[in-house]
């Protein structure tokens, strides 16, 4: 008996080691399978959920595991600098509006990428424009109102902004110029702290995406009150825009788009920009973006790339003529 069970018992550890032997090889290349979308923003803000959205119905098209990886920080420098060190393997993407990519280039010495070496893009899926809004505790229930009124209580008010030498930090200059007001930027590390702090009414107003805004804005917790661009938004067609309401300069619009590291081959990063092509073609994905605030269109790695770089030289001229000095 004692005979019997002790060959069972070899046995069975000689199973368990050849079958951990087998399991090894898999287990390596399912973590090596996964795809990370780097976000370079906190968890419960715009980007993050747009990364969500998409990163869900990207495991479907690629056949393979995708987690999003908030690296909240710098205005998504942090990210951005992730995305440089990874492997160019088709496996790290970075899921970035213009800010991280576009702006923080010129308003930083230093960045620690250069997104034109750096940077291969894979493929834009939409456009979307920055927002004035009040928080809900501010008495004026529109744009001309809350001026009217900050210049009624002394010409002074803060208006929060998601990072530091942003568009939205540029926007409140410009705005403050514009009516001559003295309009200080408050610099959060990125839009949800900020919204924590506009539904607390512990700051008036901010700048941000309508992305950002929009969940709060329908349920009434706050107020859009200004749309950049020339055109009102599909989601906020009562909304007027800067154009309408004499502010200039800001027609270019920012994007959003997924990039890989520089030196990804070729063919991943057209497999991954068709996943992404086909994913935002769903309607169900199309209406959930659309209602967030963006005008879903595809842009291919090539059209992208172009893009950025045009948005860049737009910025360029309007951070150079504000007078703001790279850190």
């Amino acid at each position: 008996m004692i005979s019997s069970r002790r060959s069972w018992m070899l046995r069975t550890f000689a199973a368990l080691a050849t079958s951990s032997v087998l399991l090894s090889p898999f287990t390596a290349h399912a973590q090596a399978s996964t795809t990370r979308i780097l976000v370079g923003f906190p968890a419960g803000g715009g980007t993050d959920a747009i990364a969500r959205i998409l990163g869900e119905r990207l495991q479907t098209e690629l056949g393979r595991s995708v987690v999003v990886e908030n690296k909240a920080g710098a205005g998504g420098q942090l990210a951005a600098q992730a995305l440089k060190a990874a492997a160019p393997d088709g496996h790290t993407l970075f899921l970035s509006h213009d800010h991280s990519v576009s702006i923080l280039p010129l308003t930083m010495k230093n960045p620690g990428f250069d997104p034109a070496k750096d940077f291969a893009p894979v493929a834009g899926f939409a456009t979307f424009v920055n927002a004035v809004a009040l928080s809900g505790g501010t008495p004026a229930r529109d744009f001309k109102a809350w001026i009217d009124g900050v210049k009624a209580a002394g010409g002074k008010a803060t208006m929060g902004i998601p990072a530091p030498a942003s568009t939205p930090q540029f926007a409140v200059q410009v705005i403050g110029k514009q009516f001559g007001l003295d309009l200080v930027a408050a610099p959060y590390r990125g839009s949800a702290p900020m919204m924590a702090d506009m539904l607390g009414n512990t700051i008036p107003a901010g700048v941000g995406s309508v992305p950002d805004f929009i969940e709060n804005h329908k349920a009434g917790k706050l107020r859009v009150a200004a749309v950049m661009g020339t055109q009102r938004q599909a989601a906020l067609p009562e909304v007027p825009t800067f154009t309408e309401l004499g502010i200039k300069g800001f027609e270019e619009l920012p994007y959003y788009g997924l990039f890989a590291p520089a030196g990804t081959p070729k063919a991943e990063l057209d497999k991954l920009a068709a996943a992404l092509q086909k994913v935002i073609a769903q309607s169900d994905v199309k209406d959930r973006l659309t209602a967030m605030g963006l005008t879903v269109g595809y842009m291919s790695g090539a059209e992208l790339g172009k893009r950025e770089a045009a948005y860049r030289d737009v910025w360029a001229r309007i951070i150079k003529d504000s007078g703001y000095q790279p850190q």
